[in-house]
């Protein structure tokens, strides 16, 4: 049924089981006197004391939807049991009903609610003992002052739980200011590069329009220099470009020098894990300085989030191929690793590239695999 769990099958079930133990009870007893520790004779034997108590009982089941309403429910199918059947023994599945009904309201709505479900609750309490062969009228002095204590403990559970939710959406509000202002970074970060580009690019191309100009009239000799002159003037600036349109693409603008493949092992020594390792196959090469940056950055991510504990085992594997560097991370997750961001962000340092991650998680265990194109 839609909206009930596993556990409300239990609770009800429970609830029923134990109430149509007590009806059986009541059926099958063959004593006429009340005895030594009984208030009252049992004054009915009739079947229909099991359908009409898991009339009490089974509306648990949908406690979720409205725990008012499944209270007020049982509260009527006990007034009813007391009028139809009168002096037998409920009391022994009769309050535990009425003590998980104030729990489940205490716990579902706010005070003015909670507080009526609570006092449907105390009255089912009345209901279940008034005329209750075992118990009798006297056991509600009991009853009453302990289900409001069962009533104040669920609303305890219900505080706490208002407290973790909102810890919970101020944790994602702290998270996406965060996120925002990265974004914000890189956007002034980027767009202070591109104005350096241009102003790179105008000041080039003036210097060697004029040095191009000035080769009129020049002897052979002296015109071989000046072209030799513009044409690593002209290579400087290409470099100059590549290296600028790298950081647009990596977004990373302010490192001096930018991590490379060759300091992951630095970058694993520092984490608290003592149990990384890291392995290098294939034709070991210095790649793009955009392709070093991300891989870096990569395994970073991916590191930070698994070996968050001393004896967090973390594998890092890199296998340079002729078009393609692949990256390996296996390590465990623990309950408080925050994985799924650092994919994120490992992920949309992998498309930046036109590569790609895979991230697979089983049994405690996280396994991912990055493949980033190699273009130059």
């Amino acid at each position: 049924m839609s909206g009930i769990k596993g556990r409300d099958w239990l609770l009800a079930g429970g609830l029923t089981a134990l109430g149509a133990l007590l009806m059986l009870m009541n059926i099958l007893d063959t004593g006429t006197d009340p005895g030594e520790d009984m208030a009252h004779a049992v004054t009915s034997r009739s079947w229909w004391m099991l359908p009409v108590f898991a009339a009490a009982t089974i509306p648990v089941l949908w406690w979720r939807r409205s725990a008012l309403a499944v209270t007020g429910i049982s509260l009527g199918a006990m007034v009813l049991h007391d009028l139809l059947f009168g002096w037998v023994t409920r009391c022994g599945a009769a309050l535990p009903l009425a003590f998980v009904l104030a729990f489940l309201g205490a716990l579902a709505y706010d005070r003015a609610k909670a507080w009526l479900a609570g006092g449907l609750a105390a009255l089912l309490t009345v209901a279940a003992v008034v005329v209750d062969a075992s118990a009798g009228p006297g056991a509600a002095v009991l009853g009453v002052p302990v289900l409001l204590i069962v009533f104040a403990i669920g609303r305890a559970a219900r505080h706490r739980t208002g407290l973790n939710e909102q810890l919970k959406a101020r944790d994602e509000e702290l998270r996406r200011l965060r996120d925002e202002r990265a974004a914000l970074s890189v956007a002034d970060d980027r767009a202070r590069l591109s104005r350096q580009l241009d102003g790179l690019l105008e000041e080039r191309l003036d210097h060697l329009t004029a040095a191009a100009e000035s080769a009129d009239g020049l002897a052979p000799a002296q015109a071989r220099a000046l072209l030799e002159t513009i044409e690593s003037g002209g290579r400087q600036t290409l470099d100059d470009m590549r290296q600028i349109v790298g950081l647009l693409r990596g977004g990373e603008v302010d490192l001096a020098p930018a991590p490379t493949v060759a300091h992951l092992d630095a970058l694993l020594a520092r984490h608290r894990s003592g149990r990384a390792r890291l392995t290098v196959t294939g034709d070991a090469r210095t790649l793009p300085a955009t392709v070093e940056l991300s891989a870096y950055r990569i395994v970073e991510y991916l590191v930070s989030a698994l070996a968050d504990r001393p004896d967090s085992p973390v594998e890092v594997a890199m296998r340079f191929d002729d078009d393609a560097l692949e990256i390996r991370v296996n390590g465990s997750v623990s309950r408080g690793a925050d994985l799924k961001a650092a994919a994120a962000r490992a992920r949309e340092r992998a498309k930046l590239l036109g590569g790609s991650i895979d991230l697979k998680v089983a049994r405690g265990q996280a396994r991912a695999v990055a493949q980033l194109p190699v273009l130059g």
